[in-house]
């Protein structure tokens, strides 16, 4: 294994044991510290668990959960449905020209929604924070337009030089090609789960991007023994999501949760969160 070059400063930078990411770089991070807790002279980061939020797994399972998810939430039609499952084999991988044309329809029939949050409503730039459009949210907290926000702002000249980034047009992911991104990440979590470390992860219900039927399907895969059923948990009084344990990876649901759960179901979130930190699952309703 060629050593890390930035070994001593991740040692030096890492200060919690535990992650908890939303993409798959967190899960490449911990794999990368679980193997180099074993090479001698080097400190042991005390990794304790990963939760990985609305993580794209594995390609042809989570290709195949999304556009399941947009079919049972009556974005896609019972045709278009039925082209993808009869010219789309996920299993191998196997997609043909006839798939993708199915594939390409369905894109185009869940028509202009933001897909990270189905049932998000639209941004209106007139409008301010406080207004109606961000208050039907299941999240009145939640803005909209925060992400028209976070781009004006990174593309400020004096936002770009205190970052001591180059001068460029920014935009989210701008120019990120994922060329060298592996098909699946099942092995890497297999090795996470083995590792003996505390592995969940979490979706919240309505993103269509990386949906629920995506994360269950990739789990599924990895065909773990179930140890605790699928039940509801509870943030208050209110039912905050689902979970399932399996042996050594917990799958659970963030309820009107969109993509970026922390920011359509904060308290929901923290609770969840709070109890991943505790090593705990969340709580059943007590009366």
């Amino acid at each position: 294994m060629e050593p890390c070059k930035n070994w001593d400063l991740l040692e030096s930078t890492v200060m919690e044991e535990h992650f908890t990411e939303m993409s798959m770089h967190g899960t490449m991070l911990a794999r990368t510290i679980l193997s180099y807790n074993k090479l001698k002279n080097h400190t042991v980061i005390n990794l304790k668990g990963i939760a990985i939020g609305n993580g794209w797994i594995d390609d042809n399972m989570c290709a195949k959960g999304m556009y399941d998810y947009f079919w049972t939430h009556a974005l896609n039609s019972d045709e278009t449905h039925e082209g993808i499952q009869r010219h789309c084999d996920f299993e191998s991988g196997n997609l043909t020209s006839e798939c993708n044309k199915y594939q390409n329809k369905g894109d185009i029939e869940i028509g202009s929604i933001d897909i990270y949050n189905i049932y998000a409503p639209p941004c209106d730039s007139a409008a301010s924070k406080a207004s109606a459009s961000a208050a039907a949210n299941s999240d009145s907290n939640f803005d909209p337009c925060s992400d028209y926000y976070t781009n004006s702002y990174l593309n400020l000249a004096e936002v770009q030089e205190a970052l001591h980034a180059k001068a460029t047009e920014w935009s989210p992911s701008r120019g990120v090609g994922w060329e060298d991104s592996p098909g699946t990440m099942l092995p890497t979590i297999n090795r996470l789960i083995s590792s003996g470390i505390n592995t969940w992860i979490y979706s919240g219900d309505t993103d269509g991007r990386v949906p629920i039927t995506s994360s269950r399907y990739a789990v599924n895969a990895l065909k773990l023994p179930v140890e605790t059923a699928w039940r509801p948990w509870y943030s208050g009084n209110e039912v905050g999501g689902y979970l399932v344990g399996y042996k050594g990876l917990t799958l659970i649901t963030v309820r009107g949760a969109g993509h970026m759960v922390p920011s359509y179901q904060s308290q929901r979130a923290l609770v969840m969160i709070s109890f991943f930190l505790r090593g705990e699952l969340p709580p059943q309703l007590t009366s």
